[in-house]
């Protein structure tokens, strides 16, 4: 697996992971608020910043992390942020993390670790766990429907793939 390393510059590194710390403790005062903190940043510019506000928003995946990866795909109009550096207070959860490839982000760079989280009541580390689980073990289940609707479903995925193509 190819793995990129940004050009390192601590300075920078630090600035940006004490923006994500300091975006987790404003959290603190924010009603609704949880305390994480992220940042997208592309060629040393920070693009966009996010707070978790998953209780105020009445939002699952309003993590501090998505927040800041919806908000840097807005302001650069593209959902793809290829060259990005995530930076986050903590360890993104497997939603985060997954919300990362698809924006083809290349680096996360964290503070606190999923353990310090779980000691906290945070369930990231749990969800971890059960992705490693089979589907057959998993808390949620997940079940495949008839033959007749994957085949509708394929033919909706085909009818896109030939719309692309034209």
């Amino acid at each position: 697996m190819n793995h990129y390393q940004p050009e390192f510059d601590r300075h920078a590194h630090e600035s940006f992971l004490n923006r994500a710390i300091d975006i987790s403790k404003a959290a603190l005062s924010v009603p609704g608020a949880t305390p994480f903190g992220a940042l997208v940043v592309i060629g040393g510019e920070v693009v966009a910043e996010g707070m978790s506000l998953v209780i105020h928003k009445h939002d699952p995946t309003a993590h501090a992390e998505v927040e800041a990866i919806r908000n840097a795909a807005i302001r650069i109009g593209n959902h793809l942020l290829q060259g990005a550096t995530l930076y986050s207070s903590s360890e993104p959860c497997p939603l985060c993390l997954m919300a990362c490839y698809w924006a083809e982000i290349q680096t996360v760079i964290f503070a606190a670790h999923t353990t310090d989280v779980a000691m906290h009541g945070f369930q990231d580390l749990a969800y971890y766990q059960q992705l490693k689980l089979a589907t057959s073990e998993r808390s949620i289940a997940e079940v495949t429907a008839s033959e007749d609707f994957r085949a509708r479903a394929v033919d909706v995925l085909d009818s896109w793939r030939e719309i692309r193509e034209e």
